[in-house]
C-alpha cells in the first residue's frame, strides 16, 4: 500500500509519493493473511496530518496537499509492483519511463512491516529516493551504507532489547520464555537475545517459533503442529514470555490461544512482553474473541502523543466521507459485518449498513479511537516530509519551477529537526534512526472487548547506564491469574535470607538449590549467589540473615561476677588489715615474736596488696591498668612467697641454733632478693613489649572482647614460671621443716598453705587457657584471691585463733610448762 502526496505550486504539479505498507486490503486472491481493519487508522492519521498541514499557513503556504495510496497485500510480489508503479507513469507500469513531467517521486513513506520495508528499500535505493519507514526495519549488515536514503521513525531495535533486559532485572525475572516468528528475522533475534540474556544472568526456559501467516487451507495443520508448544508454555515455571514478531505474528499467536480450549488445554496466564512493532490487532473473524489472555501485557513503543482533534476527526468518518477512499468500504463492511451495497445474490443474507455506525463501538483489538503508536509514526512521517519540502521551498527561487530542479529532499531529511503540534521533537541520528524515548505501556483487555493502554514508565536510550528504565510498579495491572500480585518468574523458588543459591548439576545456571549459609556467614538478600562474612565488628543473627553489631565484653563492676569478685577482694583485704592490726596490737606476745615478726608484717602487707591488685583486673582495660595488672600482681606475690620462704628458713636456722642476727639478715635478704628478681623480670618485660589494651574480635561470635594484650607471651610465662619456682622451693623447705621440734613451728602451716597455693595455680593454667573473654580475667582474679586467701587462712588462721580466743596459750608460763 502506498500513498501519493501531491503538492500544487501555482500552475506546476509536484508529486510526492509515500508508501504505507501495513494497511491490509482485502482482495479476491488467496492472500496469506486476511485484512486487519485496525490498521485503517494509519490512513486516517495520514489524512489528518495532511489536513492539518493544508490548514497551517506556516507550512508550505499556498500549497495544497493530496495523497494516493497503494496496497502491498503483505506479499513481496505486490510490494514490488506497487513500488514500480511509483516509479512509472501513472496507470502504466513502465519503470523509469515517464511521458510527462507533472509527477516527480520525492519520497516514500512505508512500510509498517520490516519485510515490506526491506522490499521497498531495494528498489527505492536504486533511484536514490528517500524512504521513511514507520514500522520496524533491520537494514542488515550493510546498514546505512547499504540503504543511505532510508529513514526510520522507530529508534534502533537493539535499544528495545536492552530495555527488555532492564525490565527483567527490575522485576527480578530470571526464567523467561522466548517466542520468535519463524523466519530469518526471528532467528537473528534469538541469536542476539539469548547471549544478551545470559550475560545478564537471565535464562530462557523455552524457545518457541511462531508460524508465519500462511494460507487458510493450511491453518488447521499449522495449529495442530504447534499444540505441543502450548503444553510447553503451560508446564513451564516461566510466567514471563518475551515475544518477537509483528502484527501478523500476533494474529497467529492469538489464534493458537483461541483454539486451546477446543483441544482441552487449560487457559494460559502469562506476562507477555513485546516490542514496538507488535500490535494487538485482530482478524475480521477474531472480532468477538476474548483477548483477556493478553491482559497485563507490557510493551515498548515509540513515545507517542494524542494530536489535538484526532479523536474528533475519527468520529466523523462515514462510508461516503471521501469519494476517493478505496479502502473505507472494505473496512466498514468488515468492522460492522454488513454490506454497503448488495453486489450479488450470495450476500443477500447480510445486513445492509446504515452508514451511521459508530467506530467507538468497535472492540479495541479491532479498531481504536485513540491514535496508536504506528499511526503516530505515520503522522510524524508526513510532517517530516512536509517540513523538508517547506525548507526546500524557502531556499529555492520563487520564480523557478521546483519540478525543474533535482530534489534535495535527502539533504534536508538528514538534518531535519522540528517540534510537532503536540510538542515532541522529531529528528534523526547519523544512521537515519529516530532519536526518541520509548513508552513502557501496560495493556488492559476488558471482557467487553475494549482495550486500554496505560503508560507505566519510559525507556531513554540516551540516559546513563543503569538509569535507562524508569517504571512505576503501582500503576501496572497484572493478569487476573496473579491476583494483582507481581508475578515471580524463576526456575526455582526464592532462596530467602540465610541461604544462598547452589547450582544444580546439568541444569542452566538459573536453576539452583538453596543451601544454608555456613556458620559465621550470612545472606541478607533473596537469591544471593554466595553467603558473605560480616565485618569484624559484627556477627550473624540466629537466622543468619543480617549482621548485628557486637557488644563490648569486659569484666565490669556493674555486672554480678565483677561485683562479686570486687566485693570478695575488699572483704579479704579488710580481713588482712584486721589480722595485721591484731598482730601489731599483740606484737610482744610470744606467738607474734616467733618466726621473725618483721617478716610476718611484710607477708601480711604483701597479701593485702595481692588482694587489692585484683581490682586492677576489673573494669574496662586502659593503658595504665594494662601496664600495672600483671607487674603489680607478680611483684607483690613474689614478695609474699619470698617472705614465706624466709619464714621457713628462719625455722630451720632456729632449730640449728644459728645466731639470731644472722638468721634475720638472711631472711631479709631472701625477701628482698626474691622480690627484686621478679621486679627485674617485669622491668625487662615492660622495656621489650609491654602489655597494651587490645580488642579480640574473633574469639566470641557476638562480642568484642576488650582485653589487655600481654605484649610478650614468653615474658608473661616467665613471670608465672618464677612465681611457680618460688612456690616450689617454699613448699619443699616447709615440707622438710614441718616436724622440727620448735615452739610455734610455722612449717606445718606453711606446708599446708603452699599445698593450697600450688593446687590453685596448677588448676589455673588449664582453666586460663580454656576460657575466653572476661572469664579469663575472672579465672585469674579467682586464682589470686583463692591462693592469697589460702596463705592468709592457713598461716595466720591458727595464730589469730590463739591470740583472740585462747590467750592463755600465748604466754611465757605456758611455753615453759609445755617445754618441761
Amino acid at each position: 500500500m502506498s500513498l501519493n502526496v501531491i503538492v500544487y505550486v501555482l500552475l506546476n504539479l509536484l508529486t510526492v509519493n509515500a508508501f504505507c505498507s501495513c494497511f491490509p486490503h482485502e482482495t479476491t486472491s488467496a492472500s496469506s493473511c486476511s485484512s486487519v481493519p485496525k490498521n485503517y487508522q494509519h490512513v486516517l492519521a495520514l489524512a489528518f496530518a495532511v489536513n492539518e498541514i493544508s490548514e497551517n499557513p506556516h507550512i508550505l503556504p499556498n500549497i495544497s496537499l493530496g495523497f494516493h495510496i497503494l496496497n502491498s497485500y503483505y506479499t513481496a510480489k505486490m510490494t514490488f509492483k506497487a513500488t514500480l508503479n511509483l516509479l512509472s507513469t501513472q496507470h502504466r507500469l513502465l519503470p523509469n519511463y515517464k511521458c510527462h513531467d507533472q509527477t516527480v517521486l520525492i519520497a516514500i513513506i512505508g512500510g509498517c512491516l520490516s519485510e515490506i520495508s526491506a522490499n521497498v528499500a531495494i528498489l527505492s535505493s536504486i533511484w536514490k529516493t528517500p524512504q521513511i519507514t514507520y514500522g520496524s526495519f533491520l537494514p542488515g549488515q550493510g546498514g546505512k551504507d547499504q540503504f543511505p536514503f532510508l529513514y526510520q521513525m522507530v529508534p534502533n531495535e537493539a535499544q528495545q532489547y536492552k530495555g527488555v533486559v532492564r525490565l527483567l532485572q527490575h522485576f527480578r525475572w530470571t526464567w523467561i520464555g522466548l517466542c520468535a516468528v519463524d523466519d530469518d528475522k526471528g532467528q537473528r533475534f534469538l541469536q542476539t537475545m539469548v547471549p544478551m540474556l545470559a550475560r545478564n544472568l537471565i535464562c530462557d526456559a523455552f524457545i518457541l517459533r511462531i508460524p508465519k501467516c500462511d494460507y487458510v487451507d493450511q491453518l488447521i495443520e499449522v495449529m495442530l503442529q504447534h499444540w505441543k508448544s502450548y503444553n510447553t508454555v503451560i508446564e513451564s515455571k516461566a510466567n514471563v514470555v518475551f515475544v518477537y514478531g509483528e502484527a501478523p505474528s500476533f494474529q497467529m499467536l492469538s489464534m493458537l490461544l483461541f483454539l486451546a480450549p477446543f483441544l482441552d488445554l487449560p487457559p494460559l496466564g502469562k506476562v507477555w512482553i513485546v516490542t514496538s512493532h507488535w500490535d494487538f490487532a485482530s482478524h475480521s473473524l477474531q472480532k468477538m474473541w476474548d483477548m483477556q489472555t493478553f491482559h497485563g501485557s507490557i510493551s515498548f513503543s515509540v513515545h507517542s502523543n494524542q494530536p489535538l482533534g484526532f479523536q474528533r476527526f475519527t468520529q466523523t468518518v462515514r462510508p461516503l466521507w471521501a469519494k476517493e477512499d478505496g479502502f473505507i468500504q472494505d473496512f466498514w463492511e468488515q468492522s460492522f459485518s454488513c454490506l454497503l451495497k448488495l453486489s450479488d445474490g450470495r450476500q443477500k443474507d447480510k445486513v445492509t449498513c446504515s452508514g451511521d455506525e459508530k467506530l467507538e463501538s468497535l472492540p479495541g483489538s479491532f479498531f481504536e479511537i485513540k491514535m496508536t503508536g504506528h499511526s503516530y509514526n505515520v503522522y510524524n512521517a508526513v510532517y517530516t516530509v512536509a517540513q523538508a519540502l517547506h525548507a526546500i521551498y524557502e531556499t529555492s527561487s520563487k520564480h523557478r519551477r521546483l519540478a525543474e530542479r533535482e530534489s534535495p529532499l535527502h539533504q534536508f531529511l538528514s538534518s531535519i529537526s522540528f517540534n510537532n503540534n503536540v510538542g515532541d521533537t522529531v529528528h534523526f541520528n547519523e544512521k537515519g534512526e529516530l532519536v526518541a524515548e520509548f513508552d513502557v505501556t501496560n495493556w488492559l483487555m476488558f471482557p467487553n472487548g475494549s482495550v486500554g493502554r496505560v503508560k507505566v514508565g519510559s525507556l531513554d536510550p540516551q540516559a546513563p547506564a543503569g538509569e535507562e528504565l524508569t517504571i512505576d510498579n503501582e500503576q501496572i495491572s497484572w493478569h487476573t491469574i496473579f491476583n494483582q500480585v507481581m508475578p515471580i518468574s524463576m526456575c526455582n523458588d526464592h532462596c530467602y535470607p540465610g541461604s544462598s543459591r547452589k547450582k544444580k548439576e546439568q541444569e542452566k545456571f538459573c536453576c539452583h538449590d538453596c543451601a544454608p549459609c555456613p556458620e559465621g556467614m550470612i545472606s541478607h538478600l533473596k537469591d544471593m549467589n554466595a553467603c558473605i562474612k560480616c565485618l569484624d565488628a559484627q556477627y550473624p543473627n540466629k537466622e543468619q540473615a543480617q549482621c548485628l553489631p557486637k557488644s563490648l565484653s569486659y569484666l565490669s563492676y556493674t555486672e554480678a561476677l565483677g561485683f562479686f569478685l570486687a566485693s570478695l577482694a575488699i572483704l579479704f583485704s579488710f580481713i588482712t588489715i584486721l589480722v595485721l592490726g591484731t598482730f601489731l596490737k599483740h606484737k610482744d606476745t610470744p606467738i607474734v615474736k616467733a618466726n621473725n615478726r618483721s617478716i610476718t608484717y611484710i607477708l601480711l602487707t604483701s597479701l593485702l596488696l595481692c588482694f587489692l591488685s585484683t581490682l586492677l583486673f576489673i573494669g574496662q582495660p586502659g593503658k595504665g591498668t594494662c601496664l600495672l595488672r600483671q607487674t603489680v600482681f607478680s611483684t607483690v606475690f613474689s614478695m609474699a612467697l619470698s617472705s614465706i620462704l624466709a619464714k621457713t628458713i628462719t625455722v630451720l636456722l632456729a632449730f640449728m641454733a644459728t645466731k639470731e642476727r644472722m638468721g634475720k639478715g638472711l631472711a631479709y635478704s631472701i625477701t628482698l632478693g626474691g622480690s627484686l628478681i621478679q621486679a627485674a623480670i617485669c622491668a625487662l618485660w615492660l622495656g621489650m613489649k609491654p602489655p597494651f589494651p587490645d580488642m579480640d574480635l574473633h574469639s566470641l561470635d557476638d562480642k568484642i572482647i576488650l582485653e589487655c594484650n600481654e605484649g610478650s607471651s614468653p615474658m608473661f610465662y616467665c613471670v608465672l614460671g618464677y612465681l611457680g619456682s618460688l612456690a616450689k622451693v617454699s613448699f619443699t623447705v616447709a615440707f622438710l621443716a614441718r616436724n622440727l621440734p620448735d615452739t610455734f613451728n610455722e612449717a606445718k602451716f606453711i606446708t599446708f598453705s603452699m599445698l593450697v597455693f600450688c593446687s590453685v595455680w596448677l588448676s589455673f593454667v588449664p582453666a586460663y587457657l580454656s576460657t575466653k573473654g572476661k572469664h579469663v580475667v575472672a579465672v585469674e582474679i579467682f586464682a589470686i584471691l583463692s591462693s592469697s586467701a589460702g596463705l592468709l587462712g592457713c598461716i595466720f588462721g591458727p595464730k589469730c585463733y590463739i591470740i583472740v580466743l585462747r590467750p592463755e596459750l600465748n604466754n611465757r608460763e605456758h611455753l615453759i610448762r609445755r617445754k618441761n
